[in-house]
């Protein structure tokens, strides 16, 4: 049975105040948060819960790409106490001693997150935690309702001359060159031609609109119907139907697609960690992700507690949850810096051929 939303956050911030206690953090202090903007963690309604709760006043601040993320830990060293890390670059984050490792038992929530995330590689190094999975998506293709009485089933939808300037992209090189090794049928962490991504890419480049980089852009271009079908993450597409009333439809292409997860991690020399793990407690709280689902619509809860409060009608339960879904998915694993660079002189080169 589903909470209603007031027992949800009651019983949120009723656990967001046992934590304080418990790791004696109940008195007031600044909490630095460094998150992508408009996802969840920074839900105005959630954060005045959370500092309710706790008397940690959150400060947040925001980044456009993980790459920009890893800049801001890199020169701002113990300004931040908590940041979100897609799993894919926590490898890079703990290499470049950016991160500390985060004692899980004094978050109670943690042992409700499915097995499978919670023993990553990509989020324990030595033995030790340094991320704590939150949510999970995918990177797929959403199409304008309004242009797809029926809706495509194959990532090649986008090549169709019917779209030509009605296409887009984000832009982010990995992500671009990730898109491109599933279009030519190839292991997006095991790229064997690099050369027919490319080829595959540049041909694509006349039928795109523009290049967007943040989940504000996508949606006021469909509202504005000036695009038919593009890139997008399946939270964001959740959310512009459910919170927007868009007319949205995400499809998981019979070609596959990018899976990816995000946790958070607690930034070394972080000045507020009893704050920091208080935090991280409530943001993977079943009542605040079934209040953020129903309010504004996400992407998929590592928590298995979480899932299972949803209605069972739930996207995130019968769509992500589909076998036949998950057989379609890949996950981001990390790359070298030598691959990095590669994909973005790729994608440099590629993205001159866009008017």
């Amino acid at each position: 049975m589903v909470m209603t939303m007031t027992s949800m956050i009651a019983k949120t911030m009723a656990t967001a105040a046992m934590t304080a206690l418990v790791t004696g953090s109940a008195l007031a202090a600044d909490l630095h948060v460094l998150n992508w903007k408009g996802y969840g963690a920074d839900e105005p309604w959630a954060i005045e819960a959370f500092e309710k709760a706790t008397g940690h006043k959150v400060i947040n601040d925001f980044f456009n790409s993980e790459q920009e993320m890893l800049t801001k830990l890199r020169t701002n060293p113990g300004l931040y106490d908590v940041v979100m890390i897609n799993a894919a670059f926590n490898d890079q984050a703990f290499n470049e001693g950016l991160i500390e490792p985060i004692d899980t038992s004094r978050i109670a929530n943690y042992a409700n997150i499915g097995e499978e995330k919670a023993k990553s590689p990509m989020l324990n190094h030595d033995g030790k935690v340094y991320g704590v999975p939150w949510v999970w998506g995918v990177t797929a293709i959403a199409v304008n309702e309004k242009s797809f009485p029926t809706l495509p089933t194959s990532i090649n939808v986008m090549w169709d001359p019917a779209h030509k300037g009605r296409v887009v992209l984000r832009d982010d090189a990995v992500e671009a060159i990730q898109f491109g090794a599933i279009a030519t049928g190839q292991d997006i962490n095991d790229i064997k031609d690099m050369d027919a991504v490319k080829a595959k890419l540049t041909s694509l480049m006349p039928q795109i609109r523009t290049f967007w980089s943040a989940e504000n852009d996508w949606n006021q271009m469909v509202a504005a119907n000036q695009i038919d079908v593009g890139t997008y993450w399946s939270g964001s597409a959740d959310r512009a139907k459910t919170n927007f009333k868009l007319p949205v439809s995400l499809v998981i292409p019979e070609e596959g697609c990018v899976g990816w997860l995000d946790a958070f991690s607690i930034p070394k020399g972080s000045k507020n960690v009893e704050g920091a793990l208080a935090f991280i407690n409530y943001m993977i709280d079943p009542a605040f992700y079934t209040e953020w689902v129903a309010k504004v619509g996400a992407p998929v809860s590592a928590n298995t507690k979480a899932l299972e409060a949803l209605p069972a009608d739930a996207f995130n339960r019968v769509v992500m949850g589909d076998p036949k879904i998950a057989s379609r998915i890949t996950f981001q694993a990390p790359i070298t810096d030598a691959q990095r660079e590669q994909y973005l002189a790729i994608w440099q080169e590629i993205k001159v051929n866009v008017k």
